[in-house]
């Protein structure tokens, strides 16, 4: 459904660790870098992931209510996702990692803030 999904970042080269870290976890390679746009991109499954500097030139800051979500293959892979945001700078936030069942049927979710705020997630349907 959707192409890409682009990020601002204050640190460029801190974030690029995390996703090269995150996107990892997920089977991506590392990211590529852009120099005229101080920004990196990562291609996986058919989508786009950018991390850069606001073309604007203002601050970078975490959108209110925007979440990325992230597939992942199985509740392992989301565990590792996981703590790989953990241990590369991220921070968990609400219920730990772990199946839900009060949503569109069960679903394996895992929640972090990457270093720039931006809330993302790893999700697995469950069938």
């Amino acid at each position: 459904m959707f192409s890409h999904v682009h990020l601002g970042a204050n640190d460029v080269e801190k974030s690029r660790k995390f996703y090269d870290a995150i996107m990892g976890a997920l089977g991506a390679g590392p990211g590529k870098f852009d120099a005229e746009r101080n920004r990196y991109f990562w291609m996986h499954n058919g989508t786009m992931l950018i991390v850069g500097e606001p073309l604007d030139g203002e601050t970078a800051t975490p959108g209110n209510g925007v979440t990325i979500g992230f597939t992942v293959e199985s509740e392992e892979m989301g565990h590792k996702w996981y703590q790989t945001a953990c241990a590369n700078g991220g921070v968990g936030i609400e219920e730990a990692p772990g199946v839900r069942t009060k949503m569109v049927g069960d679903l394996f979710l895992a929640y972090v803030r990457d270093p720039d705020g931006n809330k993302l997630c790893a999700l697995k349907a469950m069938g």
